[in-house]
């Protein structure tokens, strides 16, 4: 298991990121490569962003299954080594090297997909067909409900589940089974994709291990009301008869958004969970442990206490504070599975009770710099205001990059910036970094668009907003260069968290 108290240092870089020729980023090649890169930079952690399959938005954070992987993910490469599926043929308009056009990336993906299951059904080996078997028996208590669920999806040509005929919407019985009958060779479909997406996965994490980098995922807070957890589930959320949320989540209005953000999910119901010993809870995060080694739970703070908003209204003004189940659902958690890995995102409104919970696991919190400089030196995401039980970032992937904030930031905060870190416009990206390595936080984690210096048009997600240039960023080798994993490098390194030989000191004392 991550010692999480250790001082280590690490990078933020969604799998979609990588570079590729297939549209999209994947565990192909380049995932490795990655690996590598970030292993000659004395970088311990690899963060990612959920791996869920996205959803409305393109977004991971709306996901149509909290358990299953993303297909896209799902590289083609090893399925042409395996003979399941012959070099694919790109598109004449080539994929942008720079962005994800998910509109050109999704169907051409899923098509090559399709092509290697009905090359797999032809061409495995009696083993591989046996590996693929035993995996669907293990991941059963997730991928029965998925599959199937993806299947009256393409059935229903994307119609949401709450549209269905009222039998496969309320789940009765002799309507499954007849389904799971008509439908069996799109299940297939989705159940072999999963199984690769989890063994490329496997292989990618075990690559990491080796070499002294940990995968650290990402688990959001909430479930999307069109997936297959709400359908197979739908007693566990706030649903009223007709299968719609009676209320739903966000954040109430804060400096940064005067109408709050309603994010739509639907609201778990804890009172039910709880009579389950929060079962649903503890194989989400058995099913993370499997595919990371420490994982990032997103809006914590919503496990002390949540703003529940009214189905009705069309913003986040109208909503209130609603307790959760705090320690019960962790001690539930911990119970079966012992002392979890587990980063909480205790940004937003934070109060005592957050703390509290936060500190009785002995869970690190978060502290973004960028957020630093809009007080005085009292500030608590200031480095010389840090306990070590946090993880430093200079921002997330939902802030803009150190250089587009500077950018843009008010003069004073500028200035104050510039004075504390010794830097300007040209190495604000450094001083960040520097600052967050020789800070106390037991983790400092940097997204790579800060490594390389890059500005706004390089930012990953602007909350509260859906499509556009959000989730689609790609870097390219030619971009790093020889250069900024050498000084990420010396720096992790004069700051304890890397090997101190990459110093590359010499002469005596």
């Amino acid at each position: 298991m991550i010692d999480l108290q250790q001082r280590s240092a690490g990078v933020l870089l969604h799998i979609t990121s990588l570079p590729g020729p297939h549209g999209i980023g994947d565990f192909g090649p380049d995932a490795f490569r990655f690996v590598d890169w970030l292993a000659s930079a004395g970088q311990s952690i690899w963060q990612l962003l959920p791996t869920t399959p996205i959803g409305p938005g393109d977004s991971p954070y709306q996901s149509v299954s909290a358990f299953a992987g993303s297909p896209l993910m799902v590289a083609l490469e090893p399925m042409v080594a395996s003979g399941w599926l012959a070099p694919p043929e790109l598109p004449q308009e080539r994929f942008d090297s720079s962005r994800v056009d998910f509109a050109r990336v999704v169907p051409w993906r899923l098509a090559q997909l399709r092509l290697a299951a009905a090359g797999f059904a032809r061409k495995a080996d009696p083993a591989e067909h046996a590996d693929l078997a035993a995996w669907c028996a293990e991941q059963a208590y997730w991928l029965d409900d998925y599959a199937l669920f993806m299947a009256l999806e393409t059935a229903h040509t994307g119609q949401p589940w709450w549209h269905w005929e009222a039998a496969l919407r309320q789940r009765k019985p002799d309507a499954l089974h007849k389904a799971r009958q008509q439908e069996a060779g799109e299940i297939a479909f989705w159940k072999f994709v999963q199984w690769c997406f989890d063994c490329q996965l496997k292989t990618l994490k075990t690559y990491a291990n080796e070499r002294h980098v940990a995968i650290m995922g990402d688990l959001p807070i909430f479930i999307a009301h069109h997936s297959a957890d709400c359908w197979a589930r739908p007693e566990l959320y706030l649903l009223d008869a007709d299968c719609q949320p009676t209320v739903v989540a966000g954040v109430p209005p804060d400096d940064l958004g005067p109408l709050g953000q309603r994010w739509g999910n639907p609201l778990y119901d804890w009172k039910r969970m709880a009579e389950e010993d929060f079962a649903w809870w503890t194989a989400r995060v058995r099913r993370a442990l499997q595919q990371a080694d420490v994982f990032r739970i997103d809006h914590f703070r919503g496990f002390a206490g949540y703003w529940e908003i009214p189905a009705s209204c069309p913003t986040a003004m109208q909503g209130r504070w609603v307790p959760a189940p705090g320690k019960a659902l962790f001690e539930a958690i911990e119970r079966s599975l012992g002392k979890v890995p587990i980063i909480a995102e205790d940004l937003g409104l934070i109060t005592p009770d957050v703390i509290e919970l936060r500190d009785h696991f002995g869970f690190p919190g978060m502290k973004i710099l960028q957020f630093g400089f809009g007080g005085d030196a009292t500030h608590e995401f200031l480095p010389h205001n840090y306990g070590t039980a946090c993880v430093v970032y200079p921002g997330t992937h939902d802030n803009d990059t150190a250089r587009g904030w500077w950018d843009h930031a008010p003069q004073k905060e500028r200035e104050f910036a510039g004075a504390y870190l010794a830097a300007s416009a040209q190495d604000i990206h450094w001083g960040m970094i520097r600052a967050a390595c020789n800070s106390v936080a037991s983790m400092a984690i940097f997204p790579l668009q800060d490594v390389l210096g890059l500005g706004s048009e390089h930012r990953m997600n602007l909350p509260g907003t859906l499509g556009g240039s959000n989730w689609v960023w790609r870097f390219d080798w030619s971009m790093v260069g020889s250069e900024a994993g050498r000084v990420l490098g010396l720096i992790s390194a004069a700051s304890g968290r890397a090997p101190f030989a990459l110093l590359g000191l010499s002469g005596s004392a």
